[in-house]
This record gives C-alpha cells, structure tokens and sequence, in this order.
C-alpha cells in the first residue's frame, strides 16, 4: 500500500500549471495508472458528505446527467427503446451494483459459539461475484474462496458470501477488495486466522486497451495461522487453481 501511495501523491503533486509558457499535463500519469491498477488505499476513496444524499435523490441526479451522456453521443432519447434508460441506469448505480458504498447496506452479521469445537479452518469457496473497475467502469467477475480458523464463534456460511458481495458492489480495484474482504472477516470474527484468494476477469482488459480476453487476475491475502507455509499449501490444494 506505501508504494501505491507514494505513486498516487506524486501524481497529485504534478498538479496542471503553467510555467514559462509550459503546461505540465497528468492526463497521461492518469492512464498509466489506470492501466496498472494501481490503488490509492485500503478504504474506497470517499468524498466528504457522499450520503447527505438519500438514494431516491441520488438516483434523479444521477439519471439527469446520464441523459445528457447518452445525448452527447448522439443517441434519440425519443426513442422508446432509449427514453427509459438514463432512470434504469441511474437506478441500477445506486441500488445495486455500487450499494456496497453505502455503510449501512452491509449485512448484518450473527455470530454462534462453536460448540462443535470445529479447530480446523473452514472454507467458502467458488463465491461468484461482479464487482466494476474504477477506472474504467466496466465490470470485474470473479470468484473468491474465503477461510477462516474460529477463534471461539462461528459465522453463517451465507454470511461469507454477503460480506464479498457488499465489497464487491462498488468501484473497485481488486487488490483493495481483497483486503476488505480479509479485514472485515478479521474484525468480525475476532480472529487473525483468514485466508482470501480472488480470481476474477477485468473486462477493462478484455474490451478495451490490449483486448486480452483470455488472461486473469488473481490476489490473496493470508494473515495469522494461513502465514504458516503448511496452512496455506492446506488452503491452496482445497480450492480451484487459477481460471479453472
């Protein structure tokens, strides 16, 4: 994460000004960045006051200004068809692919003690998921396999599941996902002991720039017990290799 921040401060001190009649552009900084995923921490970036407005008024700001994209490229909103589209759209951002921004959406979480004395890590795996690039935003579909080992308390196994789809369901790179994921398990279940491992396809990749269709992403993160090299070849032999 410290270098991804130094990239990003040193993308922001490059601020656009002129000088002797020489202007420094950092549209290019921009691209090179999007291309190279890189994050700009851990927490998605928040602009203060982003739920002063309730999601009904998010969606007709929203479906005004998507009208007006959708004019600009020249496409007849007069056309039935088309009329309804800048609703849906705006509609679709905020209720459900990026209702992951809004804190309040995340699952509610239970807790159960582990009277099976279980001491053995649990995995959820083949945990599908969409989430969009934040960069570019088009989507990202994965899988993600998720472990713990219990600290005492056990969590629903559909739980697991909500908890990646909240994360998910929002503008993301899939590094920084990754580590949501991890750190909410970690905090909810009060235990080091988790695995995350993300495979997924960026269709920033896929229909735009290189136009690779084939190639895939994959991102981990191990703490506690998974840290031990036995524990994680465990973890690894138990779910799908990469892009199986």
């Amino acid at each position: 994460m410290k270098q991804n921040e130094t990239s990003w401060n040193t993308l922001q001190s490059k601020v656009v000004h002129q000088s002797n009649g020489v202007k420094v552009h950092i549209e290019e900084d921009i691209d090179e960045i999007g291309d190279n995923h890189v994050g700009t921490s851990y927490d998605t970036p928040m602009r203060e006051g982003a739920f002063d407005l309730s999601d009904d008024e998010k969606v007709e700001k929203i479906s005004g200004h998507f009208k007006e994209i959708m004019d600009i490229l020249g496409l007849d909103l007069n056309d039935d068809s088309l009329k309804g589209t800048p609703k849906r759209v705006a509609k679709m951002y905020v209720k459900e692919i990026f209702s992951g921004l809004n804190p309040e959406n995340r699952p509610d979480i239970k807790l159960f003690d582990n009277k099976y004395k279980y001491d053995e890590m649990l995995i959820e795996k083949n945990i599908h998921f969409y989430s969009n690039c934040e960069h570019h935003f088009v989507p990202i579909i994965g899988m993600a396999h998720v472990a713990y080992i219990s600290n005492g308390q056990v969590i629903g196994l559909s739980k697991i599941n909500r908890i990646v789809q909240h994360y998910a369901k929002r503008p993301q790179v899939q590094e920084r996902l990754t580590v949501q994921i991890a750190e909410d398990l970690k905090k909810t279940l009060g235990t080091e002991d988790v695995a995350v491992l993300i495979d997924a396809k960026h269709l920033c990749v896929s229909m735009r720039g290189i136009e690779d269709t084939y190639s895939a992403t994959v991102t981990s993160h191990f703490s506690g017990k998974f840290k031990e090299e036995a524990t994680r070849k465990e973890f690894l032999s138990l779910v799908p290799k990469s892009s199986d």
